[in-house]
């Protein structure tokens, strides 16, 4: 019946195939020709053998012939829609590969001919793809014109095409994998030519396609597609990473040699767990426990012992599941290849780059453990120069990293590494590795080593280093770190730190720093109960006042000591009292003429804020008055001698201001001036004529308390030589400095009043009276204010030589008023007396 069917088929086709091997048959009539043999083919129900007969002996040569020679666009696409139809629904499709497949080569590959039309191309592929797809095994002896045909078509300029081709080559992989390996190397250029394309959807279908010419083709492609497919794992496209797994994950499972490139592969892999896209990550993950699995029951008899007796770490990161030990073991014993790149990849210049070897570098470490200790010079160079990256991520995946070998690295090892690159010039990144180790690492194993980090940490190599904050704030770190993982054992080291926290706090730095290096300090307080940091101050004050003044003797202004001195003295409150002994001789030391004077005047402007609030700080204890004496003979008094230049002037400016502090304070007693009054008058008295308004005003009061305590007890030189100074500061530009030099007169006259010199004086107080009431018309009327009130109590000495005088100038005042309450003073106190 069949048989019949296709006689009749032929017979009607007779007629139509005669016409279009005419070789004069136009266009038209080629048309039509194509058109009725589609109507008795395509539209006619037959059966596959009767479609396989007419096909194979009438159909399959003349379209072939029109499908390669045809000019017309037309006549070309009705002939491939017949071979489609032909070899679709024929029993025996292989008997059409030795005419199509040169034709498709003829067609496809330069240099013969080049299909134009975009449809056309991908039309013939999908021919080919249907061949290899009926055919299977049958289109080996064929296979190099579908290789040709393939590296033609990878290249094509529509998008369609290349993804259709990418489909054939898989095809063609697992259809004849025996032949394919030999000839598989040649579609590997085409393909990586490919693997960047702008359209993601071609990009997937490349990786697919690479996936399989390589398990299906030479293992050894592998080398040459590594780098393209890495380089993909950084798409933009979650679907293109998505495939890039899929691929690394089948070849790491089922690749022949996959043996020989588990250290290339395994980090591509590793790669995807932080990707940022769920279900990637979760692909990745599902493949590495395949992986691991498949590993593990593969090497059975290697790992016995260690899945017979193998024990869980005591100590392991929280929150995180730890990996089977088959993927321990293939990272372990990959390590020492993975490393060495990775670490190159950590530094590159791309930052992508850096952030993904970053995130791998973790993710190695956690699956390696112990295994990491023999890669620790290598791991701790490259953490060091990573650290310091620009990109926080970076740095943030290798603090992570570094934690990690504080967990799984005995300190032995990792903490007599790490405090050795401090004996070089520590940077900010090798404190910043330090910290992380310690952060990673379990409170009883860090306990003996706790005294060996303290004193690296105090050293002057370490901790003084450097005043850039970010090195302070590594070094605050590490010290925040050591507190909240060894809690009470820090009492042992409390002194090295607290002497790393002044230090931090000395350096000229954000006030945030300074109060984060309090909050440190009270936590330091807190681990050992101690109920405020004051309480570390007074446990180590002694010490630290030890440790700071080792070289005082050879201070100049860059010494960070006296920083360290300034917060010692200042921030630890009362309990700088209790260590006078200490201070003063630093002070004496360090205040002498002959020093720097920049350092001298840091010292004595700490000296002077502490004498402010003298009972809060220095003299908290009352011990201060014992070293009166010294402070104001071997300290206070040689630094008021007069020397030249800007920085002496601001170093009698702060000596002036302690000694007036002392006063004010009532430290300096009556007792005690009367027993330093004559080795600092002249100085004071020197010290009122400074450029400075702050040393004018406040010898002015010095004199004047001098006077009223023991100005009873000055023979008439003195008072000359105080009266004469005091009355120049009277024509003081500083409105403070004149009111309170005529408070110093007014305790001049009463000093006076009651002395033995006062008739040798008559003179040089008839001149007095005179200047004063001069200055009685000043035109400020405080001053004028001030004034009367010095003449009212001066008046009491020879009224009637003042009478006089006032009355031989108030008519020259413009304000008499001052001349007649003064006048009426003096008469009023005469009849009162009366």
């Amino acid at each position: 019946m069949a048989a019949v069917g296709a006689a009749e088929v032929a017979q009607a086709l007779s007629r139509p195939l005669s016409c279009l091997q005419e070789p004069d048959c136009g266009r038209a009539a080629r048309l039509r020709a194509l058109e009725a043999i589609r109507a008795e083919v395509q539209e006619r129900p037959l059966s596959g053998a009767v479609v396989q007969e007419v096909f194979g002996a009438q159909l399959v040569r003349p379209l072939a012939r029109c499908l390669v020679g045809d000019a017309a666009e037309r006549c070309r696409e009705l002939a491939l829609q017949l071979l489609r139809h032909g070899l679709s629904h024929g029993d025996r499709p292989g008997e059409a590969l030795p005419v199509l497949l040169p034709a498709l080569a003829q067609r496809l590959c330069p240099p013969q001919g080049f299909e134009p039309s975009e449809e056309l191309r991908l039309g013939l592929v999908q021919l080919l793809s249907l061949l290899l797809q009926r055919c299977g095994a049958s289109v080996a002896p064929y296979l190099t014109d579908v290789i040709r045909i393939l590296q033609a078509t990878l290249l094509d300029h529509y998008a369609e095409v290349r993804r259709e081709s990418c489909r054939c080559a898989v095809a063609c992989a697992q259809a004849m994998p025996e032949h394919f390996h030999m000839q598989s190397e040649s579609l590997i250029k085409p393909l990586m030519q490919t693997i960047s394309h702008q359209h993601y959807r071609v990009r997937v279908d490349v990786i697919q396609a690479t996936g399989a010419v390589i398990q299906f083709g030479n293992g050894k492609s592998v080398d040459d597609v590594l780098s393209h497919l890495a380089q993909r794992l950084f798409d933009e496209i979650p679907k293109v990473r998505h495939a890039v797994t899929t691929v690394i994950g089948e070849w790491l499972l089922h690749l022949r040699d996959r043996y020989s490139y588990f250290h290339k592969l395994i980090p591509l892999l590793l790669g995807s767990f932080t990707d940022e896209i769920p279900e990637n990550m979760k692909l990745a993950w599902t493949y590495w426990e395949k992986i691991g699995l498949q590993w593990e029951k593969e090497n059975e008899e290697d790992l016995k012992d260690k899945m017979d007796f193998s024990v869980s770490p005591s100590h392991y990161p929280e929150g995180v599941t730890r990996p089977g030990l088959g993927c321990r073991e293939l990272v372990s014993r990959n390590l020492s290849k993975i490393l060495p790149g990775l670490c190159h990849d950590i530094t590159d210049w791309v930052e992508s780059t850096r952030i993904k070897a970053s995130q791998l570098l973790y993710t190695l470490l956690l699956h390696a453990e112990d295994h990491i200790t023999q890669h620790m010079e290598l791991l701790l160079r490259t953490l060091y120069q990573a650290c310091l990256d620009e990109e926080s991520d970076v740095v943030k995946n290798c603090v992570k990293a570094a934690e990690l070998i504080g967990t799984f690295v005995s300190p032995k090892v990792s903490l007599r590494l790490i405090t050795s690159a401090f004996g070089k010039t520590p940077k900010p990144s090798c404190i910043m590795v330090l910290t992380a180790v310690i952060r990673g690492s379990p409170k009883e194993i860090l306990q003996p080593h706790l005294t060996d980090l303290g004193n690296t940490l105090s050293q002057a190599g370490v901790c003084q280093r450097s005043e850039e904050v970010f090195y302070m704030e590594q070094l605050l770190c590490c010290v925040q770190a050591l507190t909240e993982v060894c809690q009470e054992d820090c009492k042992e080291i409390s002194l090295q730190l607290m002497k790393v926290l002044v230090t931090i706090m000395a350096i000229p730095c954000s006030q945030q720093l300074k109060e984060k290096v309090q909050e440190t300090m009270s936590s330091l307080a807190e681990v050992q109960e101690l109920d405020s940091f004051l309480y570390l101050y007074k446990q180590h004050i002694i010490q630290l006042m030890e440790w700071v003044s080792v070289s005082c003797d050879c201070w100049t202004c860059y010494s960070p000591e006296i920083l360290q001195l300034d917060v010692i003295a200042t921030h630890s409150g009362p309990v700088i009292g209790e260590a006078l002994n200490d201070f003063i001789l630093i002070l004496k030391t360090c205040l002498q003429p002959n020093k720097d004077p920049q350092m001298r005047l840091k010292l004595f402007t700490v000296l002077s804020q502490l004498l402010q609030k003298a009972s809060e700080t220095i003299n908290s204890q009352g011990l201060f008055p014992s070293y009166l004496e010294t402070v104001i003979k071997d300290i206070l008094a040689p630094n008021l001698q007069w020397h030249a230049g800007r920085t002496a002037a601001a170093i009698r400016t702060t000596a002036v201001s302690c000694l007036w502090a002392l006063i004010r304070c009532e430290m300096l007693s009556p007792k005690e001036i009367l027993k330093v009054k004559d080795g600092l008058m002249p100085q004071i008295i020197a010290a009122m004529d400074e450029d400075s308004k702050i040393t004018r005003l406040m010898a002015c009061r010095i004199v004047g308390v001098f006077l009223k305590v023991c100005g009873k007890q000055f023979d008439e030189d003195k008072f000359t030589n105080i009266y004469t100074e005091v009355l120049k500061r009277l024509d003081d530009a500083s409105c403070d400095v004149r009111l309170a030099a005529a408070h110093t007169l007014t305790n001049w006259f009463k000093s006076l009043k009651d002395s033995d010199v006062k008739s040798a004086m008559e003179s040089h107080i008839e001149f007095l009276y005179q200047e004063l009431l001069i200055h009685l018309d000043d035109p400020d009327q405080n001053t004028q204010n001030a004034i009367l009130e010095v003449l009212k109590e001066g008046s009491v000495l020879y009224p009637e030589l003042l009478v006089r005088e006032i009355e031989g100038v108030v008519h020259k005042h413009q304000t008499p008023v001052y001349c007649n309450q003064l006048l009426h003073h003096i008469q009023s106190a005469k009849e009162s007396a009366l």
